[in-house]
C-alpha cells in the first residue's frame, strides 16, 4: 500500500494567503514574485514561505523568485480549487445560510447543491437558490447526487447523530462547524472549525496591545 505524504497543517492554512498576494501581483502585471515579498506582507520569514510553497511542487528561480502565473496555478491545483466540489449543508440556520451565501466559496470550487434541516418550515424552501430538504431525504439525495462532502452546522447535542447519518449515507469528508469534535471512521475526513478561537486570539492580542 503506498505511503500517504504527511503535510503540515499550518503550511496548508497559509497557502490561501499566498494565493491572495500572488493574484494581486498578477493583476499588477508582475512576472515574478519573491518569497521575501510574500513573507514581508504576512510577517513571516522567507525560508518559511519557500518551505510552504515547496509542497505545491513549484520551484523558484534564483534572484527572480516564482513565476507569478505558474505560482497561482500551482497553489490552486494543489488545493484542488480548480475542481468543482459539490457539497451539502446540514443545518440551515443563520450560520448555514451565511455559508451557502458566501460567494468566495464558488471561486474555490465549493458548490452547494442541497441543504437539509429538521424544521418543517424550512423544508421545501430555497436559501440563495439552494433547495432545502427534510433530514429524512438526506440518504436518498446524497446517493442520487453522488455527494462526498458535507458541511455541518447543527447544535452540538445532535452533531454526532447527524455525523453518523452522513457517514451511513456515504459522505467521505465533513467540514464541522458545530463546536463538537465528532467521531468518524478512519476513511472519513473531518475538518473541525471553532469560530470562537479566532475571536479569542483577537481579544488577547488587543489586551496585550492595551497593556504595552
Amino acid at each position: 500500500m503506498p505511503k500517504v505524504k504527511v503535510l503540515s497543517a499550518p503550511s496548508v492554512r497559509r497557502l490561501p494567503s499566498y494565493l491572495l498576494i500572488t493574484r494581486a501581483a498578477l493583476e499588477e502585471g508582475l512576472q515574478y514574485i519573491s518569497a521575501t515579498r510574500i513573507a514581508s506582507e504576512l510577517e513571516l520569514e522567507p525560508i518559511q514561505v519557500r518551505k510552504d510553497l515547496a509542497i505545491t511542487g513549484i520551484v523558484g528561480k534564483p534572484k527572480k523568485g516564482y513565476p507569478v502565473e505558474e505560482l497561482v496555478n500551482a497553489i490552486v491545483h494543489f488545493l484542488r480549487w480548480d475542481e468543482v466540489n459539490n457539497a451539502i449543508l446540514v443545518g440551515a440556520g443563520h450560520l448555514g445560510s451565511a455559508l451557502i451565501g458566501f460567494p468566495g466559496f464558488r471561486s474555490h470550487g465549493l458548490n452547494f447543491v442541497a441543504a437539509f434541516d429538521n424544521s418543517p418550515q424550512k423544508a421545501g424552501t430555497r436559501i440563495h437558490d439552494v433547495p432545502v430538504y427534510s433530514l429524512d431525504k438526506l440518504q436518498e439525495k446524497v446517493s442520487e447526487m453522488k455527494i462526498a462532502l458535507a458541511v455541518l452546522t447543527v447544535p452540538r447535542d445532535i452533531a454526532q447523530d447527524l455525523t453518523d447519518l452522513l457517514v451511513s449515507a456515504g459522505i467521505l469528508a465533513i467540514w464541522n462547524f458545530t463546536n463538537f469534535k465528532v467521531r468518524t471512521p478512519e476513511h472519513v475526513v473531518v475538518q473541525n472549525e471553532d469560530l470562537s478561537s479566532g475571536f479569542a486570539m483577537l481579544c488577547v492580542k488587543r489586551r496585550i496591545m492595551e497593556l504595552a
